[in-house]
């Protein structure tokens, strides 16, 4: 099927955005608001893997989140390191390869550790790819990319000139995976908050007011059957995309 009328995303991203607002709606600490956003994760990954998505891309902590109370980041880092060693086996269990985008260097030296196992030990599996960005941000991935190049044309391996749109991509993360097609919002926010600034260039987006805890199978099939009804037309007109326009002028 082509990715003009593919009905089922081959890569999914989403924003998890909600699980603090979840918790304060009931007068809990928020921290209990991410617990909850964790097994929501479990519910969008269930549902993935069941449609045959080969990419589920995550945004879980963004760069500008350290900047968040120290109380909450540091209970952030300890569900996160938590639930690797938990789940890092059921992941390779289930054929997925774990991956993490993001400037690690910033989490605590036994978390990157943590990490590091996760994705050695998923490595080789090919049923799906689970990609959690973490201390990620879209700018932040641009210019690591744009540095990179720099450098090689500083030590003389590659011209200015050589540098266009498909160079610049290999550099970018998730470089070596179909660019996401649907990118889904929770929290009623519609916005992209520096999530994958370029590779999102011709995502579909959907969002909905429903808080990530509260995420669950019918609302992706929501998403999906709305993703299914669209036409992605990646700059080309509509006549060009159908059938009977080949041969025809281009509109």
């Amino acid at each position: 099927m082509s990715a003009h009328n593919r009905a089922t995303p081959r890569h999914l991203a989403v924003i998890m955005d909600g699980n603090g607002r979840w918790a304060e709606q009931r007068r809990r600490p928020r921290i209990i608001g991410h617990r909850a956003g964790a097994r929501a994760v479990q519910r969008c990954l269930d549902f993935c893997l069941a449609h045959g998505v080969e990419v589920l891309t995550l945004y879980a902590f963004s760069s500008e989140n350290w900047g968040r109370p120290s109380e909450e980041v540091g209970g952030l880092m300890k569900l996160f390191a938590g639930t690797l060693e938990r789940e890092a086996e059921e992941m390779h269990r289930r054929g997925i390869r774990l991956r993490f985008i993001g400037d690690r260097s910033r989490f605590s030296a036994a978390l990157q550790t943590k990490m590091q196992a996760a994705e050695a030990l998923t490595c080789g599996n090919t049923r799906m790819t689970l990609a959690i960005a973490a201390s990620y941000g879209g700018r932040q991935d641009i210019v690591m990319s744009a540095r990179h190049l720099a450098t090689e044309v500083a030590a003389g391996r590659l011209q200015p000139g050589d540098i266009d749109e498909a160079c610049f991509g290999q550099h970018v993360a998730l470089a070596d995976l179909p660019p996401p097609d649907l990118m889904i919002r929770t929290g009623g926010d519609q916005r992209i908050s520096n999530f994958l600034l370029w590779q999102l260039a011709y995502a579909e987006l959907w969002f909905t007011p429903q808080l990530w805890p509260d995420f669950d199978s019918r609302t992706l099939q929501q998403a999906f059957d709305d993703f299914a009804g669209r036409q992605r037309r990646f700059g080309l007109t509509s006549a060009q995309l159908a059938p009977s326009s080949q041969g025809h002028p281009h509109a």
